[in-house]
């Protein structure tokens, strides 16, 4: 499992001029604020990693939220628990030569040994424990082969419950498909795509503007249904896209038309300027390997195709508080009122 620090942004290489070039020192001194809230670490359930990835008494090192974590699974294979990186003693990472004996870990500078729950349970030294000594935790979840993780930069427990995925469990469904971005951007924005239905015709070069044909709020969830026209080697065929959100950590999209598809996504924040994004989907099973492969590698292909065009405009654009809306943009107010709900403040 790699450390998301460690992966590549999709960003292009920029152009750097030498120490004299006026139009660096500019860009060096310019406020970068390109969205209001990009410090504001919303609240929810993301996907810290995926099931599979973390064996038994495996100790990974995170970033996320502005802050370093460290994510394990007990010794057996049972729980995995994400917690803050550093030792409650005298502040060494656990991500980084800590070690799970049973269902806790133990630090690599003093071998304090810490549950699940952030408690201190042995210092191999003393014949106490120190109980003032804890490290912050957080919530976890795991459903539909991924570890979720919940946030709330007050530490208040979660509000709502991760929905289920019927497909992960339908063996007429294919296993994930994965793959995953560092962007320089905020879950905000890349969420507001979902919203964004005219986008589709001039960025991606869908055949015409979807037609939204539905959507429904009911407390962290939203519901949007949208019929779309899908080019093909054999012309335009009728299809819809159906998003359901719970934050911007959780959502499921489930596409029909040429092959049902199920797409489960998270961004998660790693800071103000990076955002951690990743797909993972599934297609019903057309009856033999071949042609779900075919199917997989063109679904593959389209999305990575549609996240490299996106990019762009997502790491150069800037929030507009009160946008200059037309008909057919699709409903942006409705969604930003929405999204208020998962910033703490």
């Amino acid at each position: 499992m790699t450390h998301v620090q460690d992966r590549p942004t999709t960003a292009a290489p920029r152009a750097t001029g030498g120490l004299g070039d006026p139009l660096e020192l500019a860009a060096r001194n310019r406020p970068r604020q390109r969205f209001p809230f990009s410090d504001k670490m919303p609240l929810g359930w993301y996907q810290v990693a995926y099931s599979d990835e973390l064996l038994p008494g495996d100790v990974v090192p995170l970033a996320y939220w502005k802050r370093d974590l460290v994510l394990w699974r007990e010794a057996d294979g049972g729980d995995a628990h994400l917690m803050d990186a550093f030792c409650a003693h005298l502040g060494a990472h656990l991500g980084y030569g800590g070690v799970v004996e049973g269902d806790a870990i133990r630090c690599p500078f003093h071998h304090w040994c810490f549950d699940g729950g952030g408690s201190c349970v042995d210092i191999p030294y003393s014949d106490k424990v120190n109980r003032k000594a804890h490290v912050g935790t957080y919530p976890v979840q795991e459903k539909a082969g991924i570890v979720w993780a919940w946030f709330h930069p007050n530490g208040d427990e979660p509000a709502w419950d991760i929905p289920d995925v019927p497909e992960y469990a339908d063996e007429d469904y294919t296993d994930y498909h994965r793959f995953e971005w560092t962007l320089r951007s905020s879950p905000q924005e890349l969420g507001e795509n979902q919203v964004d239905i005219a986008h589709f015709k001039y960025i991606h070069g869908t055949v015409v503007v979807p037609e939204l044909l539905e959507t429904h709020i009911d407390g962290p969830h939203s519901h949007v249904r949208t019929e779309h026209k899908f080019d093909t080697p054999i012309g335009p065929q009728p299809g819809h896209i159906q998003s359901d959100s719970y934050g911007f950590g959780y959502a499921v999209v489930r596409f029909s038309g040429i092959v049902d598809t199920c797409l489960v996504t998270s961004c998660i924040p790693i800071d103000e300027e990076f955002v951690h994004l990743r797909f993972s989907f599934m297609h019903k099973k057309l009856g033999d390997a071949k042609a779900d492969s075919t199917v997989a590698d063109h679904l593959i292909a389209d999305i990575r195709r549609q996240i490299e065009e996106d990019t762009p405009i997502w790491e150069h654009k800037a929030y507009v508080d009160k946008p200059a809306l037309a008909d057919g943009d699709g409903p942006f107010t409705a969604y930003r009122k929405y999204v208020r709900q998962f910033y703490a403040d």
